[in-house]
């Protein structure tokens, strides 16, 4: 009975071994193998650590341009990229974590923490406004440590990151030419009253005109993001910026006055260039005509200059008396005066 009951217990021990073999076996046959696809990087970690390159740690030059601050507080190691293809093959200790790098778009609103529709700034003339748009990014490979092990969500930190500069960005936005165009100094270097009125009060025109050069900036000012946070930028495409709906009735008034004075600037400037055009052509025309009357006078007393010079004043009586021939054939009645001379008297 004894026997028996050693055998079963043998059995069973055999059996759990065995058991535990074929488990052993199909998780590493069926779990053990892994791809990556073309548009996917992954990192392979033993008991939660990455593998790590020897001897490296990725500073703020290699990565993105980070300031001698943020190098000191974002210092990650850097780790060794698995690229695609496969099968590869990984222990049962061993995890894989995978992550897209194609460029994804995401709108600026997302927040997994709420919903909204638009983004809420304050420019600096006191204005609520609304602002929409998106972002395209993509996962940072040189700087994946930072993405899987540096943030617990980096996408949310990069658009809290995005969304407080956008705000200061508004806050204390100024066209770069309304200086030039609007406000124009006097003789006694202070710019006109007429002109400081038009200028104050537009900035959501400013933002609106110059939504390019806002897009620029928020690239350039976003450009550590590979460094802090393991997310590269690709570009953001700030939409549309939009007050409350009385406040946009309001702007739309003002944008139609202003429009409609720099047209009537326009207008007169043409009118005023265009009399000063005709002006000039006037007395153009009057010179040529004072010329065209002066010059034959002028040749006709050179040529009696020269007759009396060269012939005395004989010569001189003589050719006055023959140019008066033909003048006394066409005329109709002669009128001749007698002169008496002093003896005469």
């Amino acid at each position: 009975m004894r026997q028996k009951e050693l055998l079963e217990a043998m059995f069973s021990l055999l059996a759990f071994i065995a058991g535990l073999g074929c488990y052993g076996m199909i998780r590493v046959v069926l779990t053990g193998f892994y791809v990556v696809r073309p548009d996917e990087r992954a990192v392979l970690t033993s008991f939660g650590r990455a593998d790590r390159l020897p001897d490296s740690e990725l500073g703020g030059s290699a990565a993105s341009p980070l300031s001698s601050d943020e190098q000191e507080r974002y210092q990650y190691p850097e780790v060794r990229v698995i690229r695609p293809g496969g099968p590869y093959f990984k222990w049962p200790w061993q995890s894989v974590r995978k992550v897209s790098v194609a460029t994804q778009a995401v709108d600026i609103v997302w927040d997994p923490t709420k919903a909204q529709s638009t983004i809420e700034a304050v420019t600096k003339d006191n204005l609520t406004t609304g602002v929409n748009g998106q972002l395209r990014f993509r996962v940072s490979e040189g700087n994946l440590y930072a993405y899987f092990f540096g943030v617990a969500s980096p996408l949310e930190h990069v658009m809290g990151y995005f969304v407080s500069i956008l705000r200061e960005r508004i806050a204390n936005f100024t066209d770069p030419n309304s200086a030039g165009l609007v406000v124009q100094p006097t003789e006694d270097g202070e710019a006109s009253e007429t002109a400081v009125e038009l200028s104050e009060g537009v900035s959501i025109n400013d933002l609106r005109k110059n939504l390019p050069a806002l897009n620029t900036y928020m690239e350039q000012q976003c450009i550590s993001t590979p460094g802090r946070y393991g997310v590269e930028l690709d570009a953001a495409l700030i939409t549309n910026i939009d007050p409350p709906p009385e406040v946009d009735r309001a702007l739309s008034a003002i944008n139609s006055t202003r429009n409609q004075v720099a047209a009537d600037i326009s207008t007169a400037r043409a009118d005023s260039e265009q009399q000063i055009t005709m002006s000039k052509r006037a007395v153009e025309i009057a010179a040529n005509n004072a010329q065209a009357e002066v010059a034959p006078l002028r040749e006709l007393a050179s040529t009696l200059t020269q007759i009396k010079t060269e012939g005395g004043t004989t010569a001189l009586s003589t050719y006055i008396r023959n140019m008066r021939v033909p003048l006394l054939t066409r005329a109709g009645r002669i009128l001749q005066t007698a002169h008496r001379t002093q003896e005469q008297r």
